[in-house]
């Protein structure tokens, strides 16, 4: 799927260094970056997502102490 982008200027000429240096595309490293970076910001974004719903009381938490009597930790 074709996807555009704008880079600024000096991350731009960072790639065309790397690219060159290396022998390899530009779109070979803006897909590894992304990639590799994308599961990151899933973390990151999807877990800021549930700690809204939290603090907005949407979304169901439970205490340790509970968590241990229904696992049947606690004697």
């Amino acid at each position: 799927m074709p996807t555009s982008i704008r880079l600024t200027p000096e991350t731009e000429a960072r790639l065309d260094v790397l690219a060159a240096s290396t022998g390899r595309t530009k779109a070979f490293y803006l897909r590894e970056i992304i990639e590799q970076g994308l599961p990151e910001l899933e973390e990151y974004y999807l877990a800021a997502d549930v700690l809204e719903r939290v603090r907005k009381g949407k979304e169901a938490t439970y205490s340790s102490s509970d968590v241990r009597k229904e696992l049947g930790l606690d004697d």
